[in-house]
């Protein structure tokens, strides 16, 4: 390429980027090089499983001469996100570790260090985009790319942290990332996209949680006609919705529809794992403010399509969520994220569906 051809900001500012050494922050660096913002990297060590992670992010900056820090978050992350997640698995829940830690820890953390730095905005390589509204608030947008949109884990970000927050891969698609990444020869160019949480690499959480010295509950596989189908191995090993490895043979289909407050989880031929309602608790909205009843599309997780839904706020500070048309196993634990006309108003933690 000749030219990237972005627009500009009209300040040209320092920008720190957040890099994970992979190709979406890295062409991030690169795009915002282009736009005349004087670029510093950094690159966060969460656990020892993020060492690669930081190699590389080095020898990325190296290749298009930044500087990059290394701050390490290794007590923070294992307050805030390990310890959280495996609490709440070993309760029945599903949880969503990116949702947990960029608030809490990535953000934060990055938005520290620019101040530290004197840089003004903070940038990473989400798929995602970030509007100031005629009210002077920044309010989270879903990406051009449909397929890549991230807004879902960003949900939780507040003003303080969106009103400094540059995304400038939010109006591309996947495959034009990976030709820049080509174009100025960059190795990560072509590597696969992380499936994993990055901090169990081999995706056995059961076996990291177990390892930490927690306790997930036991109990026993209750039948659609309320039968004792035989004891689990552990609702570690379960989310709602799920088919596959169960290892039980009982002759027909069977999916996870609950995982109960006694240990014992429920299962419900085809069809039994979807819900009409929920309730979701411990809000949050991009301004702070109580979101309004209304009718609204709803992700019920980070992989599923926005649907519509009708929410109304309850005494309590929940919200109660009803679906026209049933949607597939809302999970407790994993994250309601609620939009209108491409904006993230708001979102939360699904805490009962039925």
């Amino acid at each position: 390429m000749d030219g990237l051809g972005f627009n500009t900001f009209e300040e040209q500012d320092k920008v720190l980027v957040g890099m994970s050494g992979g190709v979406d922050s890295s062409v991030t660096v690169r795009i915002l090089q282009e736009q005349g913002f004087a670029v510093q990297g950094a690159v966060i060590r969460f656990s020892p499983a993020h060492d690669e992670a930081v190699a590389a992010a080095q020898e990325t900056g190296a290749k298009l001469g930044v500087p990059v820090h290394v701050i390490d978050a290794q007590d923070d992350f294992e307050r805030e996100v390990v310890t959280p997640f495996c609490q709440s698995y070993c309760a029945g829940r599903t949880p969503n570790p990116c949702i947990l830690c960029n608030p809490a820890v990535k953000f934060r953390l990055l938005l520290r260090k620019a101040d530290e730095l004197g840089c003004k905005f903070i940038a990473t390589g989400h798929y995602a985009r970030v509007e100031v509204c005629s009210d002077g608030n920044s309010r989270l947008c879903t990406a051009e790319s449909t397929a890549r949109d991230q807004s879902y884990m960003l949900y939780r970000l507040p003003q303080s942290i969106l009103s400094r927050l540059i995304l400038p891969l939010g109006d591309f698609e996947k495959d034009d990332v990976r030709e820049i990444a080509r174009d100025i020869e960059l190795a990560c160019a072509d590597a696969p996209d992380s499936m994993e949480i990055c901090f169990i690499p081999d995706g056995d959480y059961a076996a990291f949680i177990r390892a930490r010295g927690f306790a997930p509950k036991a109990g026993r596989f209750i039948g659609p006609d309320g039968e004792d189908l035989g004891e689990h191995a552990g609702v570690d090993h379960y989310t709602i919705g799920q088919r596959k490895g169960l290892g039980i043979a009982a002759g027909r289909p069977l999916f996870v529809k609950a995982i109960l407050p006694d240990g014992n989880v429920q299962l419900a031929e085809s069809g039994g794992e979807y819900a009409s309602r929920m309730v979701v608790s411990d809000i949050a909205t991009p301004d702070g403010q109580l979101m309004a009843d209304g009718d609204y599309r709803v992700k019920v997780r980070s992989a599923a399509q926005a649907v519509p839904c009708q929410v109304t706020g309850q005494p309590d500070g929940t919200l109660e969520v009803t679906f026209p048309e049933p949607v597939r196993a809302p999970a407790p634990g994993q994250s309601a994220v609620f939009y209108r006309g491409g904006f993230v108003f708001g979102g939360g933690f699904i805490q009962s569906a039925e």
